[in-house]
């Protein structure tokens, strides 16, 4: 049995099977071949471990960054699964290439990517995506979905949903734009809110970029000094008519238009509102600065983060009576 703490960003300790790296397609292929029902992890970003299980891990670690195509305005790009999603990122605008910029600092792999669909500051990856490349782990035979196979949804997938834990991600397709066709897209207000201290007034890919990692480091726990999983929980979207009903009791409760009968209601204003911000009960806790963000301060047993995570969905539903959903994903 070995401990998984070095392989997950909440730093818990709970022991697994085996864990193996893959470096590449055919090796996936193999370990697969012989191995048992094994956990896929990436960066373990987004994960968290509750519980000791003989299960074994491969950790993808495919790396590669290929130009598949250029037009006058596009360049279509594969990424392997296993490259650091914000590497990709800083390679991507260090080449002028658009599209990613406001996805930066989003921890965990690429492969990871499609599975929750990432997304901040007015940008999800399902507006870059096109194909994702997979090893079949019963058949061993590679495949490929394409976009709109992927089901790509707030925050989630169809890999999350009908194909999970029938598919291992090895690379990714995305299309980038070109100077000059870049779609600087600043209307998040923190955003452009620190591009006009900056006196910025026709930003480029990169300044868009410094200041979504400025935002992100002024607001979010860097893992490796305070062990977390980013935002623990998704954003809940509620019918229009609840969040009339609500505003009523809650003047005060923000909302984002998804359509015209449904909104999007931001969890770590309600988990703030309910009185969990720099709460700690034991060695875990809710950050102090952004209530969408549970931290580790010494545990080594993820039960402990699972049940502060418990607390806060009923208090949040006793209260508001909206039931918020992990975005992190358990296991076992």
């Amino acid at each position: 049995m070995i401990s998984i703490r070095p392989y997950n960003t909440f730093k818990v300790s709970h022991k697994v099977g085996d864990i193996i790296s893959a470096t590449s397609k055919e090796e996936v292929c193999s370990i697969l071949a012989d191995l048992d029902n094994p956990i896929i992890l990436g960066g373990g970003s987004n994960v968290l471990f509750t519980a000791h299980t003989n299960r074994p891990v491969i950790v993808i670690d495919i790396k590669g960054i290929d130009v598949l195509e250029q037009t006058d305005k596009s360049v279509l790009i594969k990424v392997a699964a296993g490259e650091q999603w914000h590497d990709f990122v800083v390679w991507a605008i260090n080449n002028d290439f658009g599209g990613v910029e406001n996805l930066s600092l989003i921890p965990g792999k690429c492969g990871a990517a499609p599975m929750q669909n990432i997304g901040a500051y007015g940008v999800e990856l399902s507006e870059l995506l096109e194909r994702v490349h997979c090893i079949d782990r019963l058949s061993g035979k590679a495949t490929s979905f394409g976009r709109e196979e992927c089901q790509l949804s707030y925050r989630d997938s169809i890999f999350k949903g009908a194909y999970k834990d029938k598919f291992v991600i090895t690379a990714i397709n995305l299309r980038l734009t070109k100077y000059p066709y870049h779609r600087i897209n600043i209307s998040y207000g923190d955003i452009k809110k620190l591009l006009g201290d900056r006196y910025i007034n026709q930003p480029t890919i990169k300044d868009v970029s410094d200041a979504v990692i400025a935002i992100r480091s002024s607001k979010l726990p860097d893992p490796s000094c305070l062990p977390n999983a980013g935002s623990f929980f998704k954003n809940p979207i509620i019918p229009m008519t609840q969040f009339q009903k609500l505003k009523e009791y809650f003047p005060l409760l923000p909302s984002y238009p998804i359509s015209e009968k449904r909104c999007k209601i931001p969890a770590g204003w309600l988990i703030d509102q309910c009185g969990w911000k720099g709460i700690m009960i034991g060695t875990v806790g809710v950050h102090i600065r952004q209530a969408l963000v549970l931290v580790n301060h010494g545990t080594k047993n993820g039960k402990d983060i699972l049940f502060l995570s418990k607390l806060i969905q009923s208090s949040v539903k006793d209260k508001y009576g909206i039931a918020l959903e992990p975005e992190v994903n358990f296991i076992p």
